[in-house]
């Protein structure tokens, strides 16, 4: 079967504008149903299977750049055909997220609620309580939609000649998984010994057990850092933010195609994201304010998404404004959320006169994300591999992320805890990209970076390019340099691998 790839691309551009508006519309908590089935039937022809699997083929016969376009595309049609065929287990969890109640001693607590309850709850054992009753509902209700649209992902990706996920993602963003954990058992290992020493003080300081006593419900208490709540008010984050980015030259406020969503409500997610329909002319910056220190970090990360993509070359072809290695887009977000650990930073932005405190808290936890990652990236490779048996994979994943964590980790997220596409690749490659901006943004523009307007048309040039290289080529061909994990192994623990 043949393809007109310039119509293709038209519509998959139509397709991106309208599912984008409706996720970010329900999870922002203006809609409470997610409706994706009338998204999909109007672009049903951009994910049928013969006509993602004649994008493949033309894959194959393409070469320079129109090879680069071409992956980028089929990656689309895969998630694509992917979303399709589990497109209502996809609107029955969302429903199921936004309507469910969790009940603990009487108190009826919305089941996405649970996770802000859990940051601001001090007693480790009302924590464990709110989980277990959460993870009840993931186990009873949601985990048996989860495994259908695993096994639907699946068959799709066998359909389409792949023995499994694991190859395919591989294939379609262009990486070599298996050198990519080696790498993070590199990393591991090298903060392994350190672990403890950087860890340990944080949880005491933040009020969490120890880590022979530590479990995950713990954990979002010990990333809220309430202790530490002081001088990052949720009445400050927007401005502060906004003075931030004026300060690289960026004016929040004029930004017409920007739109900040800071508004209470309750079936609002509680995790900011940012959502782009049109990529320069729409985004959508949203935060559900949880309290301190976290929620600044978390709209900084957002924000760093949504500054990249508002200052994208709307010239540039739709697959390299919406499409290619998200790892670029991670490590601009973790270059903007960074500077909510840096010293002068929170001397001059939020008034924090000891700053160590912080620093040493967002040193700990980001070691306990970069670690989970490294495990949740070995065993999504089990899970993807050509024929996982499942009947261990809960316990297999527990194992890892206990590992990797020394916290006690329910075994019932084993599907729940799994980004899609193996998006926990560019994560892993953005913490270690986002590393060297940050070497360079010193070297060239000082330790006060953050102030300069000529660091900010600096990081507005690299955003100008969209997605089109990946991170390593966009490394190479900016700083020429080589991606390097070592740049965060001694960041966190002071051991390089």
């Amino acid at each position: 079967m043949g393809i007109d790839v310039s119509s293709y691309r038209e519509e998959a551009e139509e397709f991106t504008a309208e599912i984008s508006r409706e996720h970010y519309l329900h999870l922002a908590g203006l809609k409470r149903e997610l409706d994706l089935e009338p998204i999909y039937e109007r672009h049903r022809r951009l994910f049928e299977l013969q006509v993602v699997a004649a994008l493949r083929e033309a894959l194959d016969r393409a070469t320079g750049e129109e090879r680069r376009r071409l992956r980028y595309l089929t990656h689309f049609g895969v998630d694509g055909l992917i979303g399709l065929r589990a497109r209502r287990e996809a609107e029955e969890l969302a429903r199921l997220e936004a309507s469910s109640e969790v009940a603990v001693d009487g108190d009826a607590i919305g089941y996405r609620q649970v996770a802000v309850r859990l940051a601001n709850e001090p007693d480790s054992e009302r924590r464990a309580e709110l989980a277990a009753a959460r993870d009840e509902v993931l186990a009873e209700r949601l985990n048996p939609i989860h495994l259908e649209a695993f096994a639907r992902s699946r068959e799709a990706l066998r359909e389409l000649g792949w023995a499994g996920p694991a190859t395919a993602y591989a294939e379609l963003r262009g990486l070599d998984f298996e050198a990519l954990a080696d790498r993070a058992r590199a990393l591991l290992e090298a903060t392994e010994g350190g672990y403890a020493r950087v860890v340990g003080p944080a949880l005491e300081r933040a009020g969490a057990p120890p880590l022979d006593r530590l479990r995950r419900s713990d954990l979002p208490r010990f990333f809220r850092a309430a202790h530490l709540d002081g001088p990052f008010g949720s009445d400050r984050m927007v401005s502060a933010l906004a003075e931030s980015l004026g300060a690289l030259g960026i004016d929040l406020a004029a930004q017409e195609n920007v739109t900040v969503d800071a508004e209470e409500r309750p079936t609002k997610t509680p995790r900011a994201f940012c959502s782009i329909p049109r990529v320069p002319a729409e985004i959508y910056l949203v935060v559900a304010p949880v309290g301190g220190r976290g929620d600044f970090e978390a709209l900084f990360h957002e924000a760093g998404h949504a500054e990249h993509y508002a200052h994208v070359d709307p010239e540039l072809a739709f697959e390299y404004r919406h499409l290619g290695d998200n790892a670029v887009t991670e490590s601009f977000a973790f270059t903007l959320e960074r500077l909510v650990a840096e010293p002068r930073w929170l001397r001059s932005r939020v008034h924090v006169p000891d700053p160590a405190a912080v620093i040493a808290h967002e040193r700990a936890a980001k070691l306990v994300m970069v670690r989970r990652y490294c495990a949740k990236l070995a065993y999504e490779l089990e899970l993807g591999g050509a024929d996982p048996p499942l009947e261990e994979m809960p316990d297999r994943y527990r194992k890892h992320l206990e590992a990797a964590t020394r916290a006690e980790w329910p075994a019932v997220s084993w599907l729940d805890d799994v980004d899609s596409g193996f998006y926990v690749a560019c994560y892993l490659r953005a913490w270690a990209l986002e590393a060297h901006w940050r070497r360079a943004l010193r070297e060239r523009f000082g330790e006060r970076w953050f102030d300069s307007g000529t660091a900010g048309a600096w990081l507005r040039e690299l955003w100008l390019a969209g997605q089109r290289l990946n991170a390593e080529e966009l490394l190479a061909e900016c700083l020429e340099e080589r991606l390097d994990f070592g740049l965060l192994a001694v960041e966190l623990t002071g051991a390089a691998p």
